[in-house]
């Protein structure tokens, strides 16, 4: 069963959420701060975590920087994050931080549980077959599932991958965000921008030479991205 640690400091919240988790045939360990979800993951039962979702209002060290710490650990890692006021700059600022994606306080069993579905999803290998790219200096392997720049290696996060695999699978053409939100985040509903715009930024801070001035990943303005260079 998929494995997924919980980073929650509200114990009824925490409760709840892993009650729901466990019904839904999850194996769940919790952590009530930011420090003992990272030593968790450092351990041996960090082997067997699949994803995680994060509180951002932590005692101690917040959210945002656990996040930043896995991130720098692993590039693999799901990071669904929990906010309680649904405020712009903390969805931004965990966005940035690395999060896959996030839900706001209090939400219901079946959005978390249909989050943490596609965010499984999406860290499963690709079976996309399209055509490899190698576009002066960044390369992509379909098979592999590797991207390197110049020839030195990029880890990719299964989000970021899977939103280069998208795009470059038909270089020029323009995706909208919407388009975007459902072929790589599984949001068939009402998605939120901010997740592919995060992304893309995220991205271009790997793969460009100057992410100011993209050559891959080109914004279409009014319209959403495409893939380059044309």
């Amino acid at each position: 069963m998929p494995h997924v640690l919980l980073i929650e400091d509200d114990t009824s919240v925490r409760d709840g959420m892993e009650l729901v988790l466990r019904r839904h045939g999850y194996g769940v360990d919790t952590a009530a701060t930011g420090e003992q979800a990272l030593a968790l993951l450092a351990g041996e039962q960090g082997a067997h975590v699949e994803l995680a979702v994060l509180d951002l209002m932590l005692p101690g060290m917040d959210g945002f920087e656990v996040c930043r710490r896995i991130r720098a650990r692993t590039t693999t890692l799901p990071v669904i994050m929990l906010t309680a006021r649904g405020d712009d700059h903390d969805i931004v600022t965990g966005l940035e931080a690395g999060a896959d994606d996030y839900v706001v306080k209090p939400v219901t069993a079946p959005v978390l549980e249909a989050r943490i579905r596609a965010a499984l999803r999406r860290a499963e290998p690709s079976l996309r077959r399209a055509a490899d790219a190698d576009l002066a200096g960044l390369a992509i392997d379909r098979a592999g599932l590797t991207v390197t720049r110049n020839g030195r290696p990029v880890p990719l996060p299964p989000t970021e991958l899977r939103l280069l695999l998208e795009l470059s699978a038909s270089p020029g053409r323009v995706f909208t965000r919407e388009q975007l939100l459902a072929s790589v985040w599984d949001h068939t509903f009402l998605g939120d921008s901010r997740l592919v715009d995060a992304a893309v930024g995220r991205l271009r801070a790997k793969i460009e030479e100057i992410p100011a001035r993209p050559r891959y990943v080109q914004t279409v303005r009014g319209f959403g991205y495409r893939f380059g260079p044309l």
